[in-house]
Parts: C-alpha cells; structure tokens; sequence
C-alpha cells in the first residue's frame, strides 16, 4: 500500500490524501496559486505530496502556508521538508508550540486503553518535539487561518492541547484532525480496511478526556455537513449528522476507554 493510496473529493475546493495511516488536506481549487497544505502526513510521505500538490494546482506551485491541527508524529512527520523546500509558514496553536520548537515532547502514550492492536503500538511511535523554530508561528488570535479567508480555526482540545480544527461557515465543511475520527484507529483491521463510522479521538494519545469531550460536542453545535478527519474516510450528510450527535450524546459511552492513565486523572 502506497502512500497516496486513496484521495477523497470533499468539496471542490478541499481534497483529503491518506498518507498510510493518516490524513493531509489539500485545500484550493485545482488549478489555483492559492492553497493550502492542513497537516503534513508521516515521515516520508513528502513526496507523495508533493507530487499529488503538482497534479491538482501544477509543478512549482506551493502553498500559501502549511496549517497543523496537531503535532502528532503522523501529521507533522513531513513538515520540515516541505516547509524548506517550498520556503513557507507553517502555524499551530499557541499551546502546540512546545511541541513544535523542541521546548517540550508529549506526555508519554497509553497502551492500556484497549480496542485494537493499534492501541498496543504507541511506546514506539515518536513523541519527542520537534524543532521548526524560524519556520513556525502562532495562528492568529481572532480565528483566521491564514491563506485561507473563508475559513476559521476553533480549538479543539483534548487529544493535545493546542489541538485545532478547521470550519467554513458558507458551506458548513470541516477539518477535524483527530478531534474525532471516521475509523475506529485502535483497531488494525478497521483502518487497514478503513471501516467508516464516526468514533472518538485516537484513544491511545488523548491526554484530557474531559477536554475531548467538549471538543466534540462543540464541534457537533457547529452541524457540519461533511467532514475530513485525520484517519479515516471523508463522511457528509445524514450519515455524518446521526453518528456525530451520537457520539456528542454517549460520549462516555463510545469514546471513553474503560481503563487508561489520562482517564480518571
């Protein structure tokens, strides 16, 4: 399995790429000198963006800036690369920075949350910060993402704490990195297959479930009409509108794992 093995059309303008078990959104009409890059994929996927950004805007033509919902090792594992090669901005919440300039690594994952093999892996994947100073700086503080004047960035927490996602009212179509998921990402089978449903942030690095909780019962007020998470497939419609109020009403019940160090802190 490639890289680039799937793109999913969300909107005209905003195109969702699976970097293996991850997501990237490229937003802008093709064709256009005027887009944008949300997250950045796992390590040694920049080339598979690369190469899907010159098929739908044209070689040579790079973002307006690099937008992170997160600094989890498969959102960022690019940015680095792309940031220097195409000589841009990358931005992130205040609270994410840390993360972003070497300051601070993550508290360490959760393995005992159960679901899935998925949730056994975490102690090897990457967690220690990463170090974009002169590259990376804060989005700015009434909402507006840059590059992108039709939309608006709403804090998200709960899964990190500078966690962010992305909402355009004209449309109602968001970008919620892993405030919620469409795949049940502690399990193996459900993401090599891609299982569509709506489901929690990834268990095994949600550090404040309290936080997760309002994060997406905000994000379920603001009645999106389709949605690009990071894992899984696109949803839209009546399908995406019944299972986010669902989740948004039995959070605790659905998303909240029976056990875990962050789950009665």
């Amino acid at each position: 399995m490639g890289f680039a093995a799937e793109r999913h059309e969300v909107a005209p303008d905003l195109l969702c790429m699976r970097t293996l078990i991850a997501n990237v959104c490229l937003v802008g009409r093709p064709g256009s000198r005027d887009w944008v890059l949300v997250d950045a994929g796992l390590a040694g996927s920049g080339p598979h963006i690369v190469a899907a950004a010159a098929d739908r805007f044209g070689p040579d033509r790079p973002p307006e800036a690099i937008i992170l919902t997160h600094r989890h090792f498969d959102h960022v594992g690019a940015v680095k690369e792309l940031a220097d090669r195409w000589n841009v901005t990358v931005y992130a919440h205040p609270l994410e920075l840390p993360y972003l300039t070497g300051e601070a690594d993550y508290p360490p994952p959760d393995p005992t949350v159960g679901g899935g093999l998925m949730a056994l892996l975490p102690p090897a994947y990457p967690r220690s910060g990463i170090n974009l100073e002169g590259r990376v700086r804060l989005l700015p503080s009434d909402g507006a993402v840059p590059g992108l004047p039709d939309w608006r960035w709403v804090h998200t927490p709960g899964h990190t704490p500078g966690h962010i996602s992305l909402f355009r009212n004209s449309d109602r179509v968001l970008i919620a990195g892993d405030a919620f998921t469409t795949v049940q990402q502690e399990s193996a089978l459900a993401v090599l297959f891609q299982e569509k449903g709506v489901h929690g942030p990834p268990a095994y690095f949600t550090t404040d479930w309290h936080a997760a909780r309002a994060s997406v019962r905000l994000l379920h007020q603001l009645s999106p009409s389709a949605v690009a998470t990071g894992h899984g497939v696109p949803m839209c419609c009546d399908e995406l509108h019944s299972q986010l109020a669902e989740l948004a009403a039995h959070f605790d019940q659905l998303a909240l794992p029976d056990q875990g160090r962050y789950v009665h802190p």
